[in-house]
């Protein structure tokens, strides 16, 4: 491998519900893991909406949209930015987001309609599943889980340790 090479960045999937306000404050986190690693490491979002928040499931859909209209993290950020907002309005919020971040409107509406993301959305909740989520945020990096929803406390720093460990082993 020659030096302009780039290495295999190191993936951090966090397993989000975007009606989650700990996934809003993890978002702290996200950023400056990102700030610190750049694109060493990935950060992924995986879905795991709980059935106690009644739209998170049309959120994850409405990010998966998001996604495929080039705009996934700015509006995961902003839906997360307003879960009490998304509990009393539900799917017109995740529209009006949508809008609000020149995404097309009406196409997110007929994504929520005809459930084009919904395999995306099982997929992500049924291996979460698998491999123990149980709520959010979770992250995974290596081989290593990391229960946000438990505790948040020195979150970043145990990430920051097994991203460090991981790249140096990378070379």
């Amino acid at each position: 491998m020659s030096d302009s090479t780039p290495a295999t960045p190191v993936v951090l999937d966090v397993w989000c519900e975007l009606q989650c306000p700990d996934c809003h404050q993890a978002l702290t986190d996200v950023h400056a893991l990102r700030a610190k690693y750049g694109d060493r490491l990935d950060v992924r979002l995986r879905h795991f909406p709980l059935e106690k928040h009644k739209h998170a499931y049309a959120a994850a859909q409405a990010a998966e949209e998001a996604y495929a209209q080039g705009k996934a993290w700015p509006y995961i950020e902003a839906v997360l930015a307003r879960t009490a907002d998304l509990a009393r309005t539900g799917e017109p919020l995740l529209v009006e987001v949508a809008r609000e971040l020149g995404l097309d409107a009406e196409e997110m509406d007929t994504a929520l309609i005809d459930g084009r993301h919904m395999l995306i959305v099982d997929a992500d909740q049924a291996e979460g599943k698998a491999i123990g989520v149980t709520g959010t945020p979770t992250y995974v990096i290596g081989d290593e889980r990391l229960d946000g929803g438990k505790s948040q406390d020195r979150l970043r720093e145990r990430i920051e340790d097994i991203a460090d460990r991981l790249l140096a082993e990378k070379g």
